[in-house]
């Protein structure tokens, strides 16, 4: 099968183009994109990958879903596109930051400014249907996304991999903690920010980290 994605990527991915369970995912999506409103449009259901090729990944963002309001997702977790409010769990990213090294709020929830040094943005599920989270839950997108971290995880070290609730910090469990930094905590929804998220200081973790290891930081703003 033909994948329009990044070729570091589409090289590494390869194998996983032509397993079953993604022929069927392939023709379960088609068929949404035809009969619903499907988030976010096609050309960006790779974008995270697209935006951060394989060679220049230092960091991983893992998050579940992406919004599913109009306008919002463009294929990086977290991250909506110039112009759009922001949603309550960046609103707390935000002040994380800010907190913990000083970056006040940006203008834009726009992440691409963080893909484009080396912070992968990968949901686990990389469509959903319009006002319906989860709704693409559990048809494939799983096991595609397992197949990218798994391939990070074992070609590459020193990356730093942030697990944010406890649905991220499972998806996570197979990295190898001998050669990777894997940060965790809560997740930053306004639901849970308040008991571990404020305060966990990831950014500077991450950052300490790459500069210990000969690795350019991330510039967080």
């Amino acid at each position: 099968m033909d994948v329009k994605i990044e070729p570091s990527w589409k090289s590494r991915l390869k194998n996983e183009f032509e397993k079953e369970y993604f022929i069927k995912l392939t023709g379960f999506i088609r068929e949404e994109y035809k009969v619903n409103t499907i988030y976010p449009p096609g050309s960006l259901i790779f974008n995270a990958l697209n935006l951060c090729p394989f060679p220049n990944v230092k960091a991983v963002i893992i998050g579940q879903d992406p919004y599913h309001g109009p306008g919002q997702a463009h294929g990086l977790c977290f991250s909506v596109r110039n112009g759009v409010e922001f949603p309550p769990s960046l609103v707390n990213i935000f002040k994380e930051i800010e907190s913990d090294i000083g970056i006040s709020r940006p203008v834009s929830g726009n992440l691409e400014r963080w893909a484009s040094q080396g912070v992968l943005l990968l949901n686990a599920t990389l469509t959903v249907r319009a006002h319906q989270a989860g709704s693409h839950q559990k048809k494939g997108w799983e096991e595609f996304t397992d197949s990218v971290i798994s391939i990070i995880n074992s070609e590459k070290k020193n990356i730093v991999f942030f697990l944010w609730g406890a649905y991220a910090q499972k998806k996570g469990e197979s990295i190898d903690r001998s050669k990777h930094l894997v940060l965790e905590s809560v997740h930053p929804s306004p639901l849970s920010a308040s008991r571990g998220f404020f305060g966990n200081k990831h950014f500077s973790k991450c950052n300490n980290y790459l500069i210990e290891n000969g690795i350019y930081p991330i510039n967080w703003e």
